[in-house]
């Protein structure tokens, strides 16, 4: 069965990525976030879930330190958990795991985010170089992103 990680951040993104959760069960999959309170349940929920730390940008100084602490975390889970293909909404969390799996000739499939419809994100912008495949959820991001793909909502 292919091994297939399912990664982002915590809030939105991850809601976006758990209408997913139905491609669980075809493979061998495990589940990346960020360790939250309000997301503590996923581990009673699905088998494989693994958390990085949270952090964000608000806080510069700190976030420093944990986006470091989590590219080598990130690094760690990928050679643990050998994935063969990632699946990510973003953002800042999932971008390190991308590279990573593109160092390793992996497949990285980017799910833009549903809350842009006219702009490009930063995510988008540092993984549309590198992914396999970049999917958006609205049409008019296709004048963005040439070479995306149109999935339509996934809410």
């Amino acid at each position: 069965m292919k091994k297939v990680m399912f990664i982002s951040s915590t809030g939105g993104h991850l809601s976006e990525l758990l209408e997913l959760q139905d491609l669980f069960k075809d493979y061998d999959y495990s589940l990346v976030t960020e360790k939250t309170k309000s997301n503590m349940y996923l581990k009673d929920k699905y088998k494989n879930v693994y958390y990085l730390v949270y952090g964000t940008k608000s806080h510069l100084f700190t976030y420093l330190f944990k986006f470091t602490y989590n590219i080598f975390k990130s690094f760690y889970l990928f050679l643990k958990l050998k994935p063969e293909v990632i699946v990510t909404t973003g953002t800042h969390t999932a971008v390190s795991m991308c590279y990573i799996a593109k160092l390793f000739h992996k497949k990285v499939i980017y799910i833009e985010t549903l809350a842009n419809r006219n702009t490009k994100t930063m995510t988008g912008k540092l993984l549309y170089p590198i992914v396999d495949y970049f999917l958006v959820q609205w049409e008019s991001m296709l004048k963005l992103y040439p070479k995306a793909i149109y999935i339509g909502l996934l809410f």
